[in-house]
């Protein structure tokens, strides 16, 4: 892992590890002393807003995120009406939104704003060649952990929370209480708890591999944890080519383990043909008892019945694993070659006010970053992960967060496992030939 990678990590996992402090709501400001430098762009943009005439500012997001806090219609109106500067939102297929953002950035059609994920925007987007620092910015100096937003030693995006998305095993809290189920701490105690909820009628496992991204749920915490436990350096020289995906043994028996659940029933049966959109509905209709996801997917389901009562363990692949923390994701970026540099910077100080962030903070049950923003009432779920995770330093960022050429290909041949079509083994000797083409593609040393 490059030393820049090994920051950008190192500073998202300070994010989790300050969660408790912020949840507390604390009033300890910002640390750090910001970078004298610009990358320049101010003031050179149109003036529209300023002189009374308005001004529409484009704002690219993917439609998977469509339910931001950023883009809600009342936001939106009210920066409208405030400033006279109206965002226009560019939808982009899901699918597709690295390659049409990589696409608008290189034939400089670029949007005002981007929504997209730090971590995935050093390796997707070209950061540093691409988007504006922001470290004198005048919200800056509010935030409590300026690293959850920065990369290359500048804070190059924005958001108001300092949350991350938790990854492990969701779990029915009321079918496990009903069955006298305990969490299980290693691979062996969840298959138990598999063979108890099959007993019972219930789907034990739903797997909604036909989006092949949910494969990777398990493999991610599980490389994860056992790499921070027993080869702490073991990603950077993966991405520096010392060591191959596939030198590893246990990244092959934690594929397996995930396998092996699916053979021997403990799944639903068409994991090919179901999808993560069926997810909330199964656990609604408490037809599955547990899925291999994020914390967001309990948010989702409560949104549709709070008394279905969820809670999230870690990936139990091995003893007393940690819970899978994925990088920070969905901030907003200014391009540096934006029409509107002003009015986009004027959007994200709209944002960043005690008004308008707390309003926010508090819609979504986040952790504030802001030192004069209050953190509310967290929700159950969340604070149970706080005090058994958390605050116990038992947390560790996913492979995710190390990867820095594109997962696509992996994903597909996770897919290619569950379809018969290759081993474990030959899905990590798959990734590393595919992985050192990305990489050489890249020009990255020692490929």
């Amino acid at each position: 892992m490059s030393k820049q990678m090994r920051k950008i990590a190192t500073g998202l996992l300070a994010g989790i590890m300050t969660f408790t402090l912020a949840a507390c709501g604390s009033d300890n400001s910002g640390s750090g002393n910001a970078a004298a430098t610009n990358s320049g762009g101010n003031g050179n943009s149109g003036s529209g807003s300023s002189s009374g005439k308005k001004v529409t500012i484009e704002l690219a997001i993917s439609k998977s995120s469509q339910d931001s806090a950023f883009v809600a219609q009342d936001v939106l109106d009210e920066f409208e009406q405030k400033t006279n500067i109206k965002i226009n939102l560019q939808l982009l297929p899901a699918e597709q939104t690295a390659t049409v953002l990589q696409t608008k950035l290189a034939v400089d059609e670029v949007p005002d704003l981007i929504q997209y994920n730090l971590a995935s925007a050093t390796t997707d987007l070209n950061l540093e060649r691409n988007f504006e620092i922001l470290d004198n910015e005048p919200w800056v100096s509010r935030l409590l952990n300026k690293d959850v937003l920065s990369a290359y030693d500048h804070v190059y995006s924005f958001h108001y929370s300092q949350d991350t998305g938790m990854q492990g095993v969701v779990y029915n809290k009321d079918i496990f209480a009903d069955l006298g189920l305990a969490i299980p701490k290693n691979y062996e105690e969840f298959l138990a708890v598999c063979e108890k909820i099959k007993a019972s009628g219930i789907t034990p496992v739903f797997m909604p591999f036909k989006d092949n991204w949910a494969a990777n749920i398990w493999p991610a915490a599980a490389f994860a944890d056992w790499a921070s436990k027993n080869e702490p350096s073991l990603f950077e020289d993966i991405n520096a080519g010392r060591k191959k995906w596939s030198d590893v043994p246990e990244f092959a028996t934690f594929l397996d383990q995930q396998y092996e659940v699916y053979k021997k029933g403990y799944t639903n049966t068409d994991i090919l043909s179901d999808s993560y959109d069926m997810a909330v509905g199964k656990f609604l209709n408490k037809e599955t008892a547990m899925m291999f996801m994020g914390d967001w997917l309990i948010v989702n389901v409560a949104e549709k019945d709070p008394n279905v009562h969820l809670g999230l363990f870690a990936i139990p692949s091995s003893e007393d694993a940690n819970l899978g923390a994925s990088p920070l994701g969905g901030q907003l970026f200014i391009p540096k070659k934006a029409k509107h540099m002003d009015e986009a910077k004027k959007f994200l100080e709209f944002l960043a006010s005690k008004e308008v962030a707390q309003k926010m903070v508090d819609s979504q049950g986040s952790v504030s970053n802001f030192s004069d923003v209050t953190t509310p009432k967290l929700p159950d779920y969340k604070q149970e992960i706080v005090d058994q995770y958390i605050t116990p330093k038992k947390t560790t960022l996913t492979t995710d967060a190390y990867m820095i050429v594109d997962r696509s290909e992996l994903y597909r041949l996770l897919q290619d496992e569950f379809a018969g079509g290759l081993d474990a083994k030959g899905v990590l000797k798959a990734w590393d030939e595919k992985f050192s083409q990305l990489m050489k593609d890249k020009g990255v040393e020692g490929f």
